[in-house]
């Protein structure tokens, strides 16, 4: 594993550097659309809804949406006011049992490793959780972002779970149960049977996602059966090249006709990449390399 973040845990007096590590991952069976006749990928363009234009990614600014359905456009010296943190410190605000947490409001975990030079603070804190049965919640800043988070341990180790805010839990929209629609003696022992006769352990390893084996076992019956498209990976591997050639040639342009200088002939493009999505791998690329953006996992440590 990679650490993603580099800080501190900060209760009362005692500092322990840590490095964050991203405690799980997503392993859901991931599709792109293709075109069902030779499987090329489908790629889209970023079209204005208003004028119809191709818009660049260098003229693409964030809009908030009233409830009026008005689009209110946000500049970067609007977002450079807002209130953000770059703190590198995981404060621990309050020590709560940890029976008071609802799972609900957990959302993306993290394992903590101490430095070298602060085990013996990690282990304080730790075995002193345990001990307490508590969890710590703490706030930190996860890009630029400050939010609250528990800390509590699992398997030795201190996990961080980030947590969502208050306003972000949905309360319950139906109506409530009535309590005249109680089940009768006879209906509850049989159900006290039946969870009797389920009762058990919970064992990880007894459960797998089928859906996924079973993807993974037909698409490999499609390879070993040559059921297979190589001119989909081929596209895919030329057209970056095409439309990152394409975008520069756009950018050249566009700064000729900025400076009044007669805009030489486009030529012609050696593949259809180049005409449809402007090259979307490309172009996230080179505007990532310039500034950073979200991204979408890191969606919610967030």
């Amino acid at each position: 594993m990679r650490a993603i973040w580099k800080g501190a845990v900060s209760f009362g007096l005692v500092n322990v550097p840590v490095r964050l590590y991203s405690a799980t991952e997503n392993h859901d069976v991931q599709f792109r659309q293709v075109h069902r006749e030779d499987g090329g990928r489908i790629r889209y363009r970023r079209i204005c809804q208003i004028d119809g234009e191709e818009v660049s990614y260098d003229d693409i600014a964030k809009g908030y949406e009233t409830e009026d359905g008005d689009m209110v456009v946000l500049t970067d010296e609007d977002f450079a006011d807002l209130p953000s943190k770059t703190s590198r410190e995981i404060g621990v605000t309050k020590f709560v049992p940890a029976d008071q947490i609802d799972p609900m409001w957990l959302d993306k975990s993290y394992y903590l490793e101490p430095d070298k030079s602060a085990t013996k603070p990690y282990v304080l804190l730790r075995d002193a959780l345990e001990t307490e049965r508590r969890v710590a919640i703490v706030t930190v800043s996860i890009r630029t972002r400050m939010t609250m988070a528990v800390l509590r341990v699992r398997d030795g180790v201190i996990v961080m779970q980030t947590m969502l805010w208050p306003d972000e839990v949905r309360a319950a929209g139906f109506a409530a149960l009535d309590d005249d629609q109680q089940a009768s003696e006879q209906e509850m022992d049989m159900a006290k049977l039946l969870i009797d006769q389920l009762a058990g352990d919970y064992d990880p390893a007894e459960y797998e996602d089928d859906y996924a084996i079973a993807v993974k076992e037909l698409v490999k019956a499609k390879v070993e059966g040559g059921e297979v498209q190589v001119a989909a990976a081929e596209e895919e591997e030329s057209g970056e090249v095409v439309d990152l050639l394409a975008a520069l040639s756009r950018s050249v342009e566009k700064a000729k006709a900025s400076r009044g200088e007669t805009p030489a002939k486009e030529p012609a493009s050696s593949g259809s990449g180049s005409t449809k999505a402007g090259g979307k791998k490309a172009s996230e690329k080179s505007s990532t390399d310039g500034k950073k953006g979200p991204k979408k996992s890191e969606k919610r440590a967030s």
